[in-house]
């Protein structure tokens, strides 16, 4: 004997007897963090200078009460911080799309260079060969290893011969 309703029919009202996991509008839109993103950059989602990414849709962020605040990260222009300023609110790291372009004089440290690498803390510094894995300017972050054996790790570029790991 067949079902009375059809999989598709059980499954829908199924679905529509299920309890809301949460009150439509209690989460952040993400679409209006992305506004805002292109109003604080001035450029669109894609464009170099503008956010590099859309905001992962996935999240859910609380509403907040007031305005999101939003800042640069460093002074490299290279990421955006969005925060809600509400007690208890959230935090995104927004990378912003770069030039597509690096100039050869802009390029600090090239994959492959001797570079120093300076662990700096409060009122300490310590420093160690080594070479650089990745090319990047002055303020990016490259990957630098101090041996032939060592594993990788993510520095800043200082200046040409120099990067910066920060003591935590």
């Amino acid at each position: 004997m067949k079902p009375i309703f059809p999989a598709f029919a059980t499954l829908a009202v199924l679905a529509a007897t299920a309890p809301a996991t949460a009150a439509p509008g209690a989460f952040a839109d993400p679409t209006a963090i992305d506004s805002a993103i292109a109003a604080f950059t001035g450029q669109p989602i894609g464009v170099p200078g503008g956010a590099a990414l859309p905001v992962d849709r996935r999240m859910r962020l609380a509403r907040c009460a007031g305005p999101l605040a939003l800042s640069w990260r460093g002074g490299g222009h290279d990421m955006v911080i969005v925060q809600c300023p509400d007690a208890g609110g959230w935090r995104l790291f927004v990378a912003v799309a770069a030039n597509g372009r690096q100039d050869v004089a802009e390029t600090a440290v090239s994959r492959g260079d001797a570079v120093t690498i300076a662990v700096t803390g409060d009122g300490f510094s310590v420093s160690q060969p080594g070479e650089a894995l990745d090319s990047g300017p002055v303020g990016a972050w490259v990957r630098v290893r101090t041996s032939a054996k060592a594993d990788a790790m993510r520095a800043r570029v200082v200046r040409p011969g120099l990067v910066e790991l920060p003591a935590e």
